[in-house]
């Protein structure tokens, strides 16, 4: 049996303890997404693991065909106990092996797997460090998803288009931490969180 390239598990896992974290007075907080409070951030992290769990399954539909800037998301009551669900699900659809190949869709583009995995570890990662900045949670992300999130981001550092979806890159110091250089990449500043 082959095995995927990279288990998604353990950053989910950290996503779940961080959101397990969040209190209530915390959910109108701004994040480093501008146009994202905390309750926004939650819900966006809700619809990516849906629409990637749903792509690792080739299940197509309404959860893989909507762009993510076709609406502000948000949570509802269930959210606490819905977000650990969606993401041990997401983690067990990319498990299987055959998730990674061929064609799938996620956000109304279709994509390789292993392309589509890619973006989702790069989700998972990054807005993992939004989440942890907006709540004042420590945060340490897989160290395997997180070489992942910076080779994925790097290998489209030269790409015009590529501000379109992470904004300008943030220069970082080639000293500093990989999470702080996979930060910059994906146009936040390390230094200046919010």
């Amino acid at each position: 049996m082959t095995v995927p390239p990279l288990d998604l598990g353990p950053q989910t896992r950290v996503i779940a303890l961080l959101a397990e974290g969040v209190t209530d007075e915390q959910l109108g907080h701004a994040t480093p997404c501008p146009e994202y409070a905390v309750h926004h951030l939650l819900g966006h992290l809700l619809g990516l693991s849906a629409a990637f769990r749903d792509a690792a399954r080739k299940d197509l539909g309404a959860t893989t065909d909507t762009p993510p800037t076709d609406s502000v998301p948000d949570i509802g009551p269930g959210w606490r106990e819905e977000l650990p669900k969606v993401l041990d699900e997401l983690a067990e659809a990319w498990r299987d092996p055959a998730a990674w190949t061929g064609m799938t869709r996620a956000g109304g583009v279709d994509l390789p797997g292993e392309i589509a995995a890619a973006v989702a570890v790069d989700e998972l990662v990054v807005h993992g460090w939004d989440l942890a900045m907006a709540t004042g949670q420590p945060y340490e992300p897989d160290p395997a998803a997180l070489q992942a999130t910076y080779a994925f981001l790097q290998a489209s550092a030269d790409d015009p288009s590529r501000d379109a979806i992470f904004g300008p890159i943030v220069p970082v110091p080639e000293d500093a931490p990989l999470l702080d250089r996979a930060v910059g990449l994906s146009g936040r500043n390390p230094g200046r969180p919010l």
